[in-house]
C-alpha cells in the first residue's frame, strides 16, 4: 500500500514538473494570441477599424461623415469679435471685447515678454535680441501706423502671423492674445503719454 502511494506521489510530481517545463518553453515561442483566453472579447472585439470595409453601410465604407451642422465642442466660435477680432461684416474691431483690468494687463505683460519680446523687445521698439542677431527686425509699435491699428487686427496678427512673423494661435490662448493686445496698447501709451495722462498730484514730481 505504501509502495503504491509512493509511486503515485512520484508520478504526480514528475507530471507537474513536466507540464511546468513544457509551459515555460511555450511562453518563449512567438504567438499571435495569448495561450490562455480568460476573456476572448478582449482579443476579438466586435468593432470597425479606420479605412476598413463595411458590410453594413450601403456605400461599403466604415468612415462616416458627421451629421450636417456638427461642430466640435471646442470649436463653436460664434462670437467672431472675441475669437477672430472681427465684426459680423468681417471688419477688424477697433477695441477689444475684454475689460483690460490690471490683472489682465499683467498677464499680457507676462505673455508678451515670453512670446513677443525676443523679436519686438520689452519696450516694443523692434530691437529684441533676435533682431540683434541678424533676424529681420519687426516694426516698432510706436509708429503711427501701428498706434492707429485696430485692436482686432493686432489680435489677428498674433493669431495668424504676418509676413515673417509666425502664427501663435496654437501656443497662446484666446484670452492671453487679448491680454497681449492690451499690453501692447500700454507700451504705446507709455511712449506717447502727455502731461494730462499723469495724475495731478504726481505732476509736480516730474522734472
Amino acid at each position: 500500500m505504501k509502495d503504491t502511494r509512493m509511486r503515485t506521489f512520484v508520478f504526480l510530481t514528475l507530471m507537474i514538473f513536466l507540464v511546468a517545463g513544457i509551459y515555460s518553453c511555450k511562453r518563449g515561442a512567438p504567438s499571435e494570441k495569448p495561450p490562455i483566453h480568460l476573456n476572448p472579447n478582449m482579443d476579438l472585439q466586435p468593432k470597425y477599424k479606420a479605412q476598413e470595409e463595411s458590410h453594413f453601410f450601403p456605400d461599403g465604407s466604415v468612415n462616416r461623415l458627421p451629421v450636417p451642422g456638427t461642430v466640435a465642442s471646442d470649436e463653436l466660435h460664434e462670437n467672431t469679435v472675441y475669437y477672430y477680432g472681427k465684426d459680423a461684416e468681417g471688419k477688424f474691431v477697433p477695441k477689444g471685447p475684454v475689460a483690460y483690468s490690471l490683472e489682465v494687463l499683467k498677464r499680457g505683460q507676462e505673455r508678451f515678454n515670453i512670446y513677443c519680446a525676443p523679436c519686438h523687445s520689452r519696450a516694443g521698439d523692434g530691437k529684441g535680441i533676435v533682431a540683434q542677431r541678424g533676424f529681420l527686425p519687426p516694426p516698432t509699435f510706436h509708429q503711427d501706423r501701428l498706434r492707429n491699428m485696430p485692436d482686432g487686427q493686432i489680435f489677428d496678427v498674433i493669431s495668424n502671423g504676418f509676413r515673417n512673423m509666425p502664427a501663435y494661435r496654437h501656443q497662446i490662448s484666446v484670452p492671453d492674445r487679448w491680454a497681449i493686445v492690451g499690453y501692447v496698447r500700454v507700451l504705446q501709451r507709455s511712449q506717447h503719454a502727455s502731461l494730462n495722462d499723469i495724475p495731478k498730484k504726481l505732476r509736480n514730481d516730474i522734472k
